[in-house]
This record gives structure tokens, sequence and C-alpha cells, in this order.
């Protein structure tokens, strides 16, 4: 682990891309330019291998692959949370461990996907991975529209509880849920929208930043809106974020990531590579992503 209170981490967190060649091989050097790129326009911490990254189709050794990467060109610069949440809790466990031996500097792990666990479950999934790696900070995940299940505030603040566990992001479309963890769980537990449309607004609600999408194409602008609302100046970042709605709905016309790399190989960062199953854009789509990118570069 790097030296990083994680607790104190607030502001533009990227879940970020991992970039590959046409052939859909991981591209390591991109991924080191796209590393530096953030660094320079202010994002406060990046997300390895969450779904953004496409953690469901990179093997083992991939994953440890750009995990490492991360981790070790960061440089200690900016904090490295690795995406470690899997349907198993033997295998969440180790992983996370992993996460740990390779330094990362927190393990951001998603709700179980398509097993449904009840709310006592998920209680008993995170608990049994924060015991078996203590020394390793934990975010939650709550994201019922991709897994099919939802945690509620109340499970949220039981977890809150448990040493280790020290943040949550949540992506339940649910705006009214920000200032109700924030009340339950208290000022000191951290609170990430996993949605870029509702970050500005959760921050107004007491909410700390946002591990975010967007932020993969626009990252300068995105840290300015998060800081902007974090010092509670509502009017600046609510003018900042004008900018960026049109992103935070273009970026998800098709599946995520792939609007996300469309631009980014627009934007001369990546090249083109995305595994199946899911494709590259459609070129119905290019015009809306261009002009979007196009406003939010007017800022």
């Amino acid at each position: 682990m790097g030296g990083f209170d994680m607790s104190k981490l607030k502001g533009s967190i990227v879940a970020v891309v991992t970039p590959m060649t046409e052939e859909g091989a991981v591209d390591y050097e991109a991924l080191k330019g796209l590393v530096d790129w953030h660094i320079a326009e202010g994002t406060n911490g990046i997300v390895a291998v969450g779904t953004t990254g496409e953690s469901p189709t990179l093997d083992g050794a991939e994953w440890e692959g750009v995990v490492g990467t991360c981790i070790t060109h960061a440089k200690g610069r900016v904090p490295v949370i690795a995406g470690t949440g899997t349907n198993s809790t033997a295998a969440t466990v180790a992983k996370t461990k992993r996460a740990l031996e390779l330094g990362a500097d927190a393990a951001l792990i998603v709700t179980p996907y398509y097993n449904k666990p009840t709310q006592e479950g998920l209680y008993q999934h995170y608990t049994t991975v924060a015991k078996a790696v203590p020394q390793l900070p934990i975010i939650l995940y709550n994201v019922p529209g991709r897994t099919g299940c939802d945690m509620l505030p109340e499970t949220v603040e039981r977890l809150s509880k448990v040493g280790s566990i020290i943040a949550t992001k949540e992506a339940a479309g649910k705006i009214e849920r920000f200032a109700d963890i924030r009340k339950r769980c208290g000022p000191d537990f951290v609170v990430y929208s996993g949605e870029d449309g509702l970050a500005c607004e959760s921050i107004k609600q007491g909410g700390d930043g946002v591990i975010s999408v967007t932020a993969n194409v626009a990252p300068g602008l995105f840290s300015r809106m998060c800081k902007a609302g974090l010092a509670k100046d509502f009017t600046e970042a609510e003018r900042l974020d004008s900018f960026l709605t049109p992103l935070h709905k273009a970026l998800f016309c098709e599946p995520n990531p792939t609007p996300s790399k469309f631009l980014l190989k627009e934007m001369g960062k990546i090249k083109g590579g995305i595994r199946l199953p899911l494709l590259p854009l459609t070129s119905a789509n290019e015009g809306l992503l261009r002009e979007a990118l196009k406003t939010s570069q007017q800022a």
C-alpha cells in the first residue's frame, strides 16, 4: 500500500478504461500514457480494472498486469484502487489479498452479481473480505442496474462500522440516497457517486466525489467541477457541469466503455480494441459523441 490516507480521498476518481490493441491485447504503454495524462489533468485517484476496465473479460494475469502497471507507473503520485469484486466471496478474498500484495491503496468491491444475495448475505460477504484482508481499505460498490442486487442504506450503515470498510460508491440512481447514507454513516465515512449525471448534485447532498466514467475523456474539467462542489461553490460547480452534461448522457448511448473508448481513440490516447461481448461503437452514434466532447471543451 502507498502512504495515502484513503479516508481523505475526495474529488474526481477515474474508473480508467483498459486500453487494447485492435486485436484485443492489453496495451500497457497506452495505459501508462493514460495514467500520466490523468495525473497532469488533476484526477485525484485511479480505479484499475473496475467494470469500466472490462474486468469480466480480463484473465488473472491481465488483471494483475493492469493493476500492477497503474501502481508502478503512478509512483505514488495518486492513489490506485484495484477492482477486486466478483460474485464469489472466496474469489473476492483471493483477489483482494493479491491487490494488497501488488501495492494497491484500496479495493473497490462490487456487490455480487447474478447471485442476488439478501441484505444479510451482502453483510456477510463484505465482512468476510474485510476480516481476511484487514490491511487494505475497502470501498463498497452498489450498482443494481448491472448486478441485479441493491445494497440498501441500512446495510451500508452496518458495514460502515467494520474497520477497514471506509467508503461506498453508490450508483442506484436515487439522489436521496446520498443524504441518507451520510446521515446514517456519519461525516467520516466516504460517499462517492457512481453516476456521472448525479455527480454534482450528490456533492451538494454531502457526497465526497465521484468514481467516474466521464473523467476518462474530460479529466481536467471533471476534476474542476468536483473541486468547486467540494469547496461549496455550487454555482461554479453547476456551471462546469453544464458543459459535461452532454457527455454524461452520450457516454452511455451504448454499453460502457464502448463510447469512452471511441472518444479516447479519436483523441489519440488509445487504439480501438474492445472485447466481446462488447463491440466498437456503431457509426450512428459517432456524431453524438463528437458533439458532446466538443461541448465539454468549451468550458
